[in-house]
């Protein structure tokens, strides 16, 4: 067990959530992880861990999300964990340069959220994200460029997000953090 795998049992070992519903969620990740040697991989057709980015300005104002072709709706940056990638905050990392086209960014090491949801993803079939969710920040002055992954990128503030989403929670999560 190395990789993503390996990281995400220690980060998900040492993580203690305060509310009480992400702990049942840590729990039920720690499980497929013990259960699954695959488990940070999109052939793990059950369910994977995927790793997300809650991408805030230089201020910490504002989050920078995607207008997601697959989903249709504002959603934060990530994805997949990649072979090349040692660990889970690393994964969230490259997901967030890749989507935004900013360099620069620094990722917190420690996950803030943790989600899980059905989606089909590349795979073709009915599966789930067991999404861990870090903060990454911008540096001053950096502004995104559109990729193919996306519609659209902007910032949103952190306060009043597009009403289309869910993500209330995660907003919090990455405030408090």
């Amino acid at each position: 067990m190395s990789g993503p795998h390996a990281d995400a049992t220690r980060v998900l070992g040492d993580w203690r959530p305060v509310d009480p519903q992400q702990e049942a969620l840590r729990q039920a990740f720690l499980t497929l992880l013990d259960a699954r040697e695959d488990a940070c991989l999109r052939a793990c057709e059950p369910g994977h861990v995927t790793a997300s980015a809650v991408l805030l300005d230089s201020a910490g104002d504002n989050v920078l999300l995607t207008l997601h072709p697959r989903v249709g709706r504002w959603l934060q940056l990530g994805g997949h964990c990649e072979p090349e990638d040692d660990t889970l905050a690393g994964a969230a990392l490259r997901e967030a340069t890749e989507e935004s086209g900013m360099t620069g960014l620094v990722v917190d090491p420690e996950p803030v959220h943790l989600d899980v949801h059905p989606i089909t993803c590349s795979l073709g079939k009915p599966t789930r994200h067991f999404d861990v969710r870090y903060v990454v920040r911008a540096p001053a002055g950096a502004e995104p460029t559109l990729s193919e992954e996306s519609l659209d990128l902007r910032w949103w503030p952190l306060t009043t997000p597009p009403e289309d989403t869910d993500l209330g929670p995660l907003l919090t999560a990455a405030m408090a953090g």
